[in-house]
């Protein structure tokens, strides 16, 4: 099966700047019917999607993210980003998405780390 990679990582990122206001409607845009997290913090399906980022928004209402990269590979679009949170903690996530063949998002997988102040090999994380 051929998958359109340039689409799916357009949509990967579009995906993540429209998640802090994501709503049932934008998620169906986004998101298949069947959606699998792997995230311990969220739940399955396109509602713990929702009550994720509505969580996050009210909690977290500064939090910023820069995209550093985007690959794409089969079914599946892997994100690396540069997340700034309240207090200017800094963090940089690796996120994988794969998409049906319809072009939606159906699972999801996710690391995170803290940004040290300092590095031996004095080379950034992204």
């Amino acid at each position: 099966m051929a998958y359109d990679l340039e689409a799916n990582k357009k949509n990967a990122i579009e995906f993540y700047r429209t998640a802090y206001g994501i709503t049932s409607r934008s998620c169906s845009k986004y998101v298949g019917e069947e959606y699998t997290q792997h995230n311990p913090d969220v739940e399955n399906g396109k509602e713990g999607l929702i009550d994720y980022f509505e969580r996050i928004v009210r909690e977290y209402p500064d939090k910023d993210i820069e995209f550093v990269r985007s690959v794409a590979e089969g079914d599946l679009v892997a994100l690396h980003t540069h997340q700034t949170w309240p207090g200017n903690e800094e963090y940089i996530t690796m996120d994988f998405l794969r998409f049906d063949d319809q072009g939606k998002i159906v699972e999801h997988w996710d690391s995170i780390q803290k940004i040290p102040k300092e590095s031996k090999s004095g080379n950034p994380m992204y």
